[in-house]
């Protein structure tokens, strides 16, 4: 799913919290006009003008036109205004400018205006996700929710939540995102809301293999967005359609080699077949799924032996395979002894691995069939590409928090890719960050971290 900011403005369901504020819970702005102070008549007049210009520029930016919003804040600098124009400096792309106007439309507004303040919180929030700032403080957002879940604006406290499921999203946390989906209510959400509500139910679902719920669910985003009439809310829709419609990993088996749909490797993994997965390193049987993804060379090992079945890998081959040797001598033979000795122990309960003549064949305790689940495209660092394959501009810092890994790591890998051409990279120091395009032809769906919950 990409991440386009602005879905909504944030705005109120129930019109004005304070008599301070106007119908977007933006406070009024009072002008002076030079030389002296307009009378109480003409102040009022100038108040209901101020709040027309106010209203109508969030109007705007609520139908995804943040040009017309400009054209009428611009040359205001109370804290409505400046919420306003940061929230369409941030859908036009400058999001250093949108969340710089943001932070000082939240300390004009002050602590008198909780809700106003709370709401900036939440759009700077929306900011630091699309910018993959991941490390932006969770505690601040979830006190902005809380506040306005206090006051009763319960489409922007429920935005707030959609923020936090988005982030566990990216991380990796399925589990903790669907709990937290679960407690939305999306019967008042405005169309716009309610086409992204849909595409993070299609998102988790397409993550999770579940095709039918994710078809369903951009069916929804569908209708809503175009209810919304959004065009780049429509165009996103229409990105995530296309994923269930790529190829999204390659099946070798007895040699051969065939593209699977999403839909195709959730049958696969819903058969008796014993599944290598080269996607995510697992060894998946039926409801039984045991991870190597910390464990890299039994992973090359199982997959050697996966690949070869039903018959067996010689011993200089797997060596090859596993430590990179070109020649397996005496130290080798020893190491390959013990690795393999720690696969049987790790695939015990549903496979086993057998000594030959030349070297080691798999043999499956109950499935009938072997075969390994590959990434569509060979490529080392392909996780790093699966996160920079959503278009928008990452920091090592939040890759290396969205894929459990150290920067340094993290860090390794861009430079080798960047060496390569395969990713580019803009800014310096801490404001460094890098993006691809996306794979042709290929999703990464499956290339992407699920914490599963499991060693």
């Amino acid at each position: 799913m990409s991440d386009k900011f602005g879905a909504i403005p944030l705005q109120s369901e129930k019109g004005p919290t304070s008599p301070n504020q106007s119908e977007f819970g933006l406070a009024k702005p009072r002008l002076r006009r030079a030389g002296r102070l307009p009378d109480n008549a003409q102040r009022a007049t100038e108040e209901r003008d101020v709040h027309s210009v106010i209203r109508t520029a969030a109007e705007a930016l609520a139908a995804g036109d943040p040009l017309t919003a400009l054209n009428w804040v611009a040359l205001l600098n109370d804290a409505s205004a400046l919420a306003l124009r940061g929230i369409a400096m941030a859908q036009l792309g400058d999001l250093v400018r949108g969340k710089a106007l943001l932070k000082r439309a939240a300390r004009a507004f002050g602590s008198k205006e909780a809700v106003a303040r709370a709401r900036c919180i939440v759009a700077e929030a929306e900011i630091a996700l699309v910018s993959r700032d991941l490390s932006w403080p969770s505690k601040t957002l979830g006190a902005a929710r809380t506040t306005l879940q206090e006051y009763g604006d319960r489409v922007n406290a429920a935005y707030a939540g959609y923020l936090e499921i988005r982030h566990l999203l990216l991380i990796g946390r399925l589990d903790d995102a669907e709990r937290q989906l679960g407690e939305l209510d999306p019967a008042y959400f405005p169309p716009a809301f309610r086409a992204a509500y849909e595409l993070v139910i299609a998102g988790t679902a397409i993550r999770r293999l579940r095709t039918k719920p994710a078809r369903a669910a951009l069916a929804r985003a569908e209708r809503a967005a175009r209810l919304a009439g959004i065009p780049a809310l429509m165009a996103e829709v229409e990105t995530m359609s296309r994923v269930l419609e790529t190829p999204a990993a390659r099946l070798i088996s007895s040699g051969q080699e065939r593209l699977l749909f999403l839909e195709d490797v959730r049958a696969l993994l819903r058969s008796k077949t014993l599944v290598i997965d080269g996607c995510r390193h697992i060894v998946h049987e039926s409801h039984r799924v045991i991870s190597l993804a910390r464990r890299p060379v039994l992973f090359a090992l199982a997959r050697a032996l996966g690949e070869a079945w039903p018959g067996d890998v010689s011993r200089a081959a797997l060596v090859a395979r596993a430590f990179g040797g070109k020649r397996a001598d005496e130290s080798h033979r020893a190491r390959l002894r013990v690795e393999i000795g720690r696969l049987r122990k790790m695939l015990r309960t549903i496979a086993g691995v057998n000594a030959t003549m030349r070297g080691f064949a798999l043999v499956p305790c109950q499935a009938s069939k072997v075969v390994v689940l590959a990434r569509p495209l060979e490529e080392q660092h392909a996780p790093v590409l699966a996160f920079l394959a959503d278009g928008e501009s990452w920091s090592s810092s939040a890759l290396a928090l969205a894929l459990g890994a150290s920067q340094r790591t993290i860090q390794r890998a861009l430079d080798s890719l960047a060496a390569t051409g395969k990713v580019q990279s803009f800014g310096h120091g801490r404001a460094r960050r890098w993006m691809t395009p996306p794979l042709p032809g290929f999703t990464t769906t499956l290339l992407l971290p699920v914490h599963w919950g499991f060693d």
